[in-house]
């Protein structure tokens, strides 16, 4: 859908994280006489995505939502893990204007009645949007919780009707080095991808997201389109995806195929599971002193456990 816009001064003061304070620090550093971002830079659109504060219509609250407290809006999109933008955390907001996330086109496709390609807004109108507040839980024991805007995947999947023989979901990342200047540097095998099993696909818990903090998704945040998988290590849920794809077989999904020993292909939050660098037994919540215990399937247990019935999970990790 194309988005209608509702700029900022329509935010009540009953939001949950006062982001206005940081946002208003957040430009006057971009436009100050050391930022890497020149003036002429912002009025030519290159950061304009990141900072457009878009509003999305008509957000309902969605279920399954974590009464945990909120990571504010300023730590969500300026430490994020994106290798395609870099692999510092700073680097996905410092470089995110590169990226256009409009126009942009997805391809569904395999065992699928119904494959083609179409334009995000396309695929984005039939869904109702929902607010879903869920914890993510990185790899490396660091953690947030994310008020993302989204759609279950289900119903998306289920408009192109997956054949009989539809076992997995792959999912593949825009590859573009001019828009992704981690791109050209071969840190992973480029383009990013990454896979569920069906049944954790058609999951309610699992959604694509298409916005956060009830604004349209920024760049170094996935824009425009990008997977949330709350039950599995962040690296799952990947970003501006251009192509979803229905196969028999397991896909070889990017981290598995760069570090086969440190990451499985289920990547399911495990606490006794560590990595083979650190422990997974605890977290810091971002914003937090002190590291939290790290709850199985990273506190969706009651939801998914029963996807694993009768497997190995230090094996299937």
């Amino acid at each position: 859908m194309l988005i209608k816009i509702k700029r900022r001064g329509e935010i009540g003061p009953a939001e949950t994280t006062p982001r206005e304070l940081f946002l208003d620090r957040r430009r006057f550093l971009r436009l100050g006489a050391g930022s890497v971002v020149t003036a002429a830079a912002l009025s030519s659109g290159l950061w304009r995505p990141a900072l457009a504060d878009v509003k999305l219509p008509n957000v309902t609250k969605g279920p399954f939502t974590a009464r945990d407290e909120l990571t504010p809006y300023e730590s969500v999109t300026s430490y994020n893990n994106f290798y395609e933008f870099g692999t510092d955390k700073e680097d996905p907001a410092r470089l995110a204007g590169s990226l256009k996330p409009r126009p942009w086109r997805v391809v569904i496709d395999g065992e699928v009645t119904k494959p083609g390609s179409f334009d995000i807004d396309e695929l984005i109108r039939p869904h109702a949007l929902q607010e879903r507040v869920y914890r993510l839980r990185c790899v490396e024991a660091w953690s947030m919780v994310i008020p993302w805007v989204g759609f279950p995947l289900a119903d998306l999947l289920k408009r192109f009707q997956p054949t009989s023989r539809a076992k997995y979901v792959r999912f593949e990342a825009l590859h573009d080095p001019r828009q992704f200047p981690g791109q050209r540097r071969a840190v992973l095998s480029w383009p990013y991808v990454e896979g569920l099993r069906i049944d954790e696909a058609m999951h309610p818990l699992t959604i694509l997201a298409v916005g956060l903090y009830g604004e349209v998704l920024p760049n170094q945040n996935g824009a425009p389109l990008r997977l949330v998988v709350p039950w599995k290590y962040g690296f799952k849920s990947i970003k501006s995806i251009v192509k979803i794809s229905l196969v028999e077989q397991m896909p070889l999904n990017t981290w598995a195929r760069s570090a086969p020993n440190e990451y499985g292909f289920y990547a399911n939050v495990n606490p006794l599971v560590d990595h083979p660098r650190w422990s997974q037994a605890k977290e810091r919540r971002i914003g937090d002193f002190f590291k939290r215990e790290t709850a199985m399937f990273n506190g969706y247990a009651d939801q998914v456990a029963s996807l694993y019935t009768g497997m190995d999970l230090r094996k299937f990790f």
